[in-house]
């Protein structure tokens, strides 16, 4: 009997710069027909959100179809029973990394991260910070080994944005194609154009 059920993604959102990934990841997937969202926002992602993108926490969970809160270690999200294709967590702190990294599972979302892994699902980590110190790279290299996508939201300039929109859309559609899903997000890489004194 064929599965009827709409593909879940977990969307965790960090107190990392960047929570603008996050929002317009959000905003995509839930737009998106046969997507089931299910979100769970930090405290510090809370205050993240109002300094750069101006939005309260509620307004950001309006946009999912389920919410979970960080400290409800029992949520469904948090056992490997509950049926999803991935989770991205966006943007990632390094707090968030090297709780992953080290199988803490201390909260909510580093439990679903560590139920992903285990259930041999994609785990994409947009991880914010730089320079990176020796504590960083390792614990990348660690979610690496196990199976995790390590992400860092790096602008590609090549498609010449226009706006930081088209920027953190280009990024946003990269994530989504990791999970084999239509989008519409940015253009697709025609090959190089001819250089005229070619």
């Amino acid at each position: 009997m064929p599965d009827s059920r709409p593909r879940r993604i977990i969307v965790a959102i960090t107190g990392a710069t960047g929570a603008v990934y996050g929002v317009r990841l959000l905003q995509h997937l839930s737009a998106t027909p046969g997507i089931e969202t299910h979100l769970v926002v930090s405290d510090a992602a809370a205050l993240t959100l109002h300094q750069e993108v101006d939005l309260a926490r509620r307004d950001v969970e309006a946009m999912a179809h389920v919410v979970h809160k960080n400290r409800d270690i029992g949520a469904s999200i948090a056992s490997g029973s509950f049926q999803s294709d991935g989770m991205v967590i966006a943007p990632c702190s390094m707090k968030t990394l090297a709780s992953v990294a080290h199988g803490l599972s201390d909260n909510l979302i580093a439990r679903a991260a560590d139920v992903v892994l285990k259930e041999r699902r994609r785990l994409v980590m947009m991880v914010r910070e730089t320079p990176f110190n020796l504590a960083h790279l390792r614990n990348m290299t660690l979610v690496t080994e196990m199976g995790g996508v390590i992400f860092p939201p790096l602008p590609g300039f090549y498609q010449r944005p226009a706006s930081i929109e088209e920027m953190v859309d280009h990024t946003v559609a990269r994530v989504i194609d990791l999970f084999g899903i239509e989008h519409a997000l940015a253009p697709r890489w025609g090959g190089m154009k001819q250089a005229p004194d070619a």
